[in-house]
């Protein structure tokens, strides 16, 4: 494939590269030596190959672009700006200062156009893999009978990666489903430069890239720039075949091995891991200035150049949007129910009548509950989807009767799908499926959430904090939360895991009593959409609560926290609990009551949304005027203070559990309502 390509297209990339090396000039810190060598890379996706409409970020038609590697920023802010895409000079000149658009790191909602927050290297892997997860679900939804690459809701995603992307685990993780999912419409350009902070690869990553992708079952095209080392060229038309041909190729996810020198064409600095991360200093701008022809002023683009890329971007995107656009009005007559659902989800509604299941009185375990309310959601919900981290009978993650996402060939005996499924198969992967999770959530059209163990948080946590960071409602599902997983000992009972999740912000942690509790709460954690949440459940039975005239409805859960069971008078002590220890408070006010104390049991699954709750309604729940409050919940008590004060105390565990029955567990660690009762008591 021939590139068109002429002298303003060249100019424009070397303006790219000239701005890259004064912005962080100018701040004197960032990453320049990846923005100027890959400056070609970025701008062929950006003004040769991608649908794009630079007036609109939020178009449904769009391409999407991951940079893994978010520390080379200037990589895609560069090509905004040239594009056109919401970002001036003056927005690049301001690199990596307070309210900038240009931040150190691509942060979604942040910067338009930016479609995930990238930094922490391998994670944009993950959500480019879930974003090509997602646009194929998305298109056996809303189109799925459409001849191939006739659809609004076929596209492309591109990502772009490094060496340090590369040796993280998530990259691996998710490259690795990548290629068994056969996910045709992602492209994945790795920079190998050889180079990261501490210098030369080879001191700690010498295998072949090429050859683990295509044991990935992924199709693979090298690319080199260098020749082999003996003399660069940035051939362009080879880099636009590769990716015509990884287009072409619909069965395999295309990984392009794009072997480049870091910072060329610096004249002294190229192939130094200096530039990687550090400004390049004035003799080295002026001496890249003197080479491409640029005034030695900071920041002197070429104006015909950037007009040129503008009026470019401006022509392609006016155009693509125009077939888009027939093409999408096409669809919409020919599918009123289809567009409805589109139109919906899009406005981030529920149907009116949505109907959670009400469970009666008697026992079951929260995680058991969970998977019911699943498959109840299944027909009314369905842009709702997900699985688990090959926990899917212990996760109870599985809708019932619905198909796997998976090609047709990677069925079994157990499961049964095709490649517009709904049931995700994750494979031992938490911390790739955090990532993927959130790059379905960001695709935007459909409602992701994925389980695994709750200890297993820990291995996905950085993927959860990504979620928080960039806003987006993915939800995970973690289940077997305290010592009542039991037998499985100290390496499979959190301790500490509620009180380290409470503390990432914009992290909703919601920890049903009950079956009741469980079912409002999937339907509060629905209705929010401005952050994600995650579900806590336990592995054992729990005594399904019998609401009514003594207990309220778990329809309280919707506040975060509220009164499940008043005192016989006027309150003397408050005991609060948050899932499986709320029945024990439940039988600790019964001996307190009995002993002539009268006795409020607060039941708080949510502790994010009862602190957004008004003073008023928070005084009602936890009247100041009572001071004698006990907190009970298995777990460290770390966070509990704020709720009940200096007068008051918590049950809690400060230590590792042990292998013993979960009720064994409870019983010598003081979960009851004998020692919750004393504690108490004790208080008075």
């Amino acid at each position: 494939m021939t590139v068109e390509w002429n002298e303003l297209d060249s100019r424009a990339v070397d303006t790219a590269r000239i701005l890259a090396v004064d912005a962080v000039e100018k701040v004197g810190n960032g990453h320049p030596g990846t923005p100027v060598s890959l400056a070609p890379a970025a701008y062929l996706l950006y003004q040769k190959v991608m649908n794009l409409d630079p007036t609109d970020d939020q178009w449904l038609g769009r391409d999407r672009f991951v940079l893994s590697a978010g520390h080379a920023s200037l990589t895609q802010y560069t090509q905004l700006y040239l594009a056109g895409c919401d970002l001036g000079l003056d927005d690049l000149k301001a690199l990596r200062t307070w309210g900038s658009k240009t931040p150190g790191h691509p942060e979604y909602h942040h910067t338009k156009f930016v479609e995930c927050t990238t930094g922490p290297l391998g994670a944009g892997v993950s959500n480019a893999v879930g974003m090509a997860m997602a646009a194929r679900r998305e298109r056996g939804l809303f189109d799925p009978d459409a001849p191939a690459g006739e659809s609004p809701f076929d596209r492309y995603v591109y990502c772009i990666a490094g060496d340090g992307c590369l040796q993280e685990g998530i990259s691996s993780e998710a490259s690795s489903l990548a290629g068994t999912q056969n996910l045709g419409n992602l492209v994945l350009i790795y920079d190998d430069n050889r180079i990261t902070i501490e210098g030369e690869t080879k001191i700690s990553f010498t295998e072949d890239v090429s050859a683990r992708y295509e044991a990935y079952g992924w199709h693979v095209v090298h690319v080199d720039w260098t020749n082999g080392g003996t003399e660069y060229h940035e051939d362009l038309d080879a880099l636009a075949a590769a990716i015509e041909e990884a287009k072409q190729v619909t069965d395999k996810p295309s990984f392009i091995r794009l072997t480049t020198v870091i910072g060329w064409p610096l004249p002294n600095k190229a192939g130094d891991h200096s530039v990687h991360g550090s400004k390049i200093g004035g003799d080295e701008i002026a001496a890249l200035k003197e080479r491409l022809g640029f005034p030695q002023e900071p920041f002197a683009v070429d104006e015909d150049a950037v007009a040129h890329a503008r009026r470019n971007a401006a022509e392609r995107g006016k155009a693509a949007r125009q077939a888009w656009d027939e093409k999408f009005q096409a669809w919409q007559d020919a599918n009123p129910e289809r567009a409805a659902l589109l139109q919906r989800v899009r406005d981030h509604k529920l149907p009116e009548d949505l109907s959670l299941p009400v469970f009666d009185e008697g026992k079951m375990s929260t995680r058991k509950a969970s998977g019911e309310v699943l498959s109840a959601l299944a027909s009314q919900l369905p842009e709702l989807w997900g699985g688990s981290a090959d926990l899917a009978g212990s996760n109870n993650t599985t809708m019932k009767g619905e198909p796997s996402f998976l090609p047709e060939s990677r069925q079994t005996h157990d499961w049964q799908g095709h490649k517009y499924g709904r049931t995700l198969h994750f494979g031992i992967r938490e911390h790739a499926m955090g990532g993927i999770v959130n790059g379905i959530a960001l695709s935007g059209l459909t409602r992701p959430y994925g389980g695994t163990f709750m200890v297993f948080s820990d291995y996905m946590r950085p993927a959860v904090r990504l979620a928080a960071i960039m806003g987006v409602p993915s939800v995970f599902v973690w289940t077997h939360d305290s010592v009542g997983v039991g037998e499985d000992g100290p390496t499979h009972q959190p301790i500490e895991h509620l009180a380290a999740l409470r503390a990432i912000p914009n992290l909703d942690v919601v920890r049903p009593a009950d079956a009741n509790e469980t079912s409002v709460a999937w339907g509060e954690i629905l209705r929010r959409t401005s952050n994600p949440a995650g579900l806590v459940l336990s592995r054992q039975d729990l005594p399904t609560i019998a609401r009514g005239d003594r207990y309220a409805s778990a329809d309280g859960v919707a506040n975060g926290a509220y009164v499940l069971s008043e005192a016989s008078g006027d309150a003397k002590v408050i005991l609060i609990a948050s899932g499986s220890e709320v029945s024990v408070a439940l039988d600790a006010q019964d001996k307190l009551e009995a002993d002539g104390i009268p006795t409020r049991v607060v039941s708080m699954p949510c502790q994010e949304w009862f602190d957004a709750m008004d003073d008023d309604y928070k005084e009602s729940v936890l009247p100041s005027g009572v001071t004698a409050r006990v907190s009970v919940e298995a777990g460290i008590e770390m966070g509990w203070s704020k709720y009940v004060g200096a007068r008051g105390a918590s049950v809690s565990i400060e230590h590792f559990g042990a292998s013993a029955s979960g009720e064994k567990c409870f019983e010598e660690f003081g979960f009851t309502g004998e020692n919750v009762a004393k504690v108490a008591a004790a208080l008075l």
